[in-house]
């Protein structure tokens, strides 16, 4: 008697030029939605900070040009003027993660990636812009006068120092 066997079906074989694809999508995918989502999660907490009156000079974080820096009132009123943008510009950095995270080609993740992350910089970027102008309107403090000085502006060694120059 002959021996019948049952037809097997066709092995699917892995499409070697589609499988490497699908890593390299993934790990790109996994990548740039962490790196823009945490970007975003940064600013809208800084964002936060800043808004609530929260932050210090102490610290690293806020508007920290020239002009924010030379009073407590001045960083505390750029900061206060910054936050709002910056905290859009955290949420608009995480939605960009968001929409990298579900779009389903690379080219897709990539540009949903860079806009997010180009428009959050953007947006923060013109808040502190926003708060140096209102920190320019604060005026700087003035310095105390050394005890015992009439304000003559003898230099910045005093009166006594004039003197013993003098002498």
């Amino acid at each position: 008697m002959a021996r019948t066997t049952c037809p097997r079906p066709p092995r699917r074989a892995r499409d070697p030029a589609t499988y490497p694809g699908r890593v390299i999508l993934t790990v790109v995918r996994i990548v740039l939605v962490l790196l823009t989502v945490g970007f975003g999660a940064t600013l809208g907490i800084v964002g936060a900070l800043g808004w609530r009156g929260r932050l210090t000079r102490a610290g690293r974080l806020g508007v920290r040009t020239l002009l924010a820096m030379r009073s407590e009132e001045g960083f505390q009123l750029a900061n206060r003027v910054a936050g709002p943008p910056a905290l859009v510009a955290g949420v608009a950095s995480v939605a960009g993660g968001v929409a990298a995270a579900l779009v389903p080609t690379l080219t897709g993740v990539i540009v949903s990636a860079v806009i997010g992350l180009a428009g959050g910089w953007l947006i923060a970027r013109a808040g502190s812009s926003l708060g140096e102008r209102a920190a320019a309107g604060v005026p700087a403090p003035q310095l105390a006068t050394p005890a015992g000085c009439s304000g003559c502006a003898c230099g910045s060694a005093g009166c006594g120092g004039a003197a013993l120059a003098g002498s």
